[in-house]
């Protein structure tokens, strides 16, 4: 049987739900296709957001050859295969699903195709192109960054569905869909995979769908609503929050349940990456150390004896003392850049690398800190308007007090709470 999300698959831009900031009426990459001239690009955003119904239907508005590959299943000689069929075609486009774990070599294999325009290529990635995608096959693309939908969205694909179903004869009113929203988190076909679950169990016209029926059915039938695969998310959420909490044990389980199901041990290792630095920070700086000798560790182990490494890492990692103190500082510093703008570097801590720089005033007065009593001196470093303001507070673990201590020592005033 057909899956709902399959089913309502939208085939034109007019009927897609969703990424108004990129196909309203005007939107960049609507206005790309409308004029049937497009860049090969990479789709960047969370699951169930339309990436692939997207390039579809960019397919079916220009009439191009469309080829679809998935990372996970295809290498060279499959990306070889069909740039060879490409050539004997007008304008075809590729879509590779999940390009993020096409290694160099498999990326590598596009450049030339995409170069000559042999193909237009569109790739999706729940990854960071930045990281994830080699620089030379990046440039050539243009990055669209799709988003979550919002209540909006997820209230028009719930009529969408009402009104497949009604198609069918089958009558669904849904009454109360707080809790489908809830469940699918902004992925429409989390959405839509519980509202067919739910419409199967029900077995019956009219259909009255509420919050408590929506509830009951998921929990009792997680796994064939989770039938895309999106666990895989849920599952990681719970790894990276055992070792935020502090829990070996949590930890290690999820971290075997992703090493059971056939996780990338390298997407393992770089969540691990980025919470040693997000979520222990300088309360236990060799964290990072440990987390990327143990990514440099695992892309050259690959599995089996990749685990290894991902275990110790891990453990060590929610053993530790935890702190956010300088992802909060960043968060901090960014809003008060959103805030104030480009406001001009004092000049004392200007470079004056020229006769002109130095007659205007760059530089004067600036304290070298070597030159005073435990290479310090008081001076500002912030910008007019922002003098003062303390975006970094230590956390409370034994390295952060020993930091306090010494800014507040330094710093007078500035660092008493």
């Amino acid at each position: 049987m057909t899956p709902l999300a399959e089913l309502l698959r939208p085939q034109r831009l007019d009927d897609y739900i969703g990424q108004r900031h990129l196909v309203a009426p005007g939107a960049v990459l609507r206005s790309l296709i409308e004029s049937g001239n497009i860049p090969s690009m990479i789709f960047w955003g969370p699951p169930g957001i339309g990436k692939t119904t997207l390039a579809t239907i960019i397919s079916n508005t220009l009439h191009r050859p469309f080829h679809t590959l998935s990372a996970i299943s295809s290498g060279v000689k499959e990306v070889r295969d069909v740039i060879g069929q490409a050539q004997q075609e007008e304008g075809a486009i590729l879509f590779i699903d999940e390009i993020h774990r096409f290694n160099k070599a498999q990326q590598d294999s596009l450049l030339g195709a995409v170069e000559r325009g042999t193909i237009t290529l569109i790739g999706a990635t729940t990854e960071n192109p930045s990281f994830e995608v080699i620089s030379a096959l990046l440039s050539r693309c243009q990055v669209f960054v799709l988003k979550e939908f919002d209540e909006e969205d997820m209230r028009r694909l719930i009529a969408t569905a009402v009104s497949h179903y009604a198609s069918q004869g089958i009558t669904v009113e849904v009454r109360e869909a707080d809790a489908l929203m809830r469940i699918s988190g902004g992925d429409a076909r989390k959405l839509l995979n519980a509202i067919e679950l739910v419409v199967m169990r029900g077995a019956r016209s009219p259909l009255v769908i509420d919050n408590k029926m929506v509830t009951e059915v998921i929990q009792q039938n997680l796994a064939y609503y989770d039938k895309g695969g999106e666990m895989h998310y849920d599952i990681i959420s719970a790894f990276i929050k055992s070792m935020r909490g502090s829990d070996p044990n949590g930890t290690v389980y999820w971290l075997a349940r992703m090493l059971a199901g056939g996780e990338d041990p390298v997407f393992i290792a770089r969540r691990m990456l980025i919470l040693a630095s997000e979520d222990i920070g300088n309360a236990n700086p060799n964290a990072l150390l440990l987390a990327n000798a143990t990514f440099d560790a695992v892309t050259k182990l690959g599995l089996p004896e990749g685990r290894i490494p991902l275990s110790q890492c891990a453990v060590y990692l929610a053993c530790s003392p935890k702190s956010n103190a300088t992802y909060m500082a960043l968060n901090n510093a960014e809003s008060a850049v959103k805030r104030w703008g480009d406001l001009p570097v004092p000049l004392h801590i200007r470079n004056a690398p020229t006769k002109l720089m130095k007659q205007m005033g760059y530089h004067d007065g600036y304290k070298y800190a070597h030159d005073f009593e435990g290479n310090f001196t008081q001076q500002e470093y912030l910008p007019q308007g922002l003098e003062g303001s303390t975006f970094y507070q230590p956390g409370n673990t034994p390295r952060e007090n020993d930091t306090r201590r010494s800014l507040q020592q330094h710093w007078s005033g500035k660092y008493n709470y």
